[in-house]
């Protein structure tokens, strides 16, 4: 029983390292756009407007807010 309580504490660790990589994996190839102050604010206006529509498409699909037409 032990063993099993060991190898299932050892499930979080996994998770969060496997997320951790694939966050680094996505975010590594845009490092050299962050060099140039022009293209630093591009990102992260894209960056913005990428969350801002995944969000608001959420909210109108999920119902959370209603859609005016």
């Amino acid at each position: 029983m032990k063993d099993l309580l060991e190898n299932l504490a050892r499930y979080p660790r996994y998770l969060i390292s496997i997320s951790l990589g694939v966050l680094y994996s996505m975010v590594k190839p845009f490092q050299p756009l962050t060099q140039k102050p022009v293209t630093l604010v591009a990102l992260i206006g894209l960056a913005v407007s990428a969350a801002m529509f995944l969000i608001f498409t959420l909210q109108a699909m999920l119902g959370l807010t209603p859609v005016d037409w």
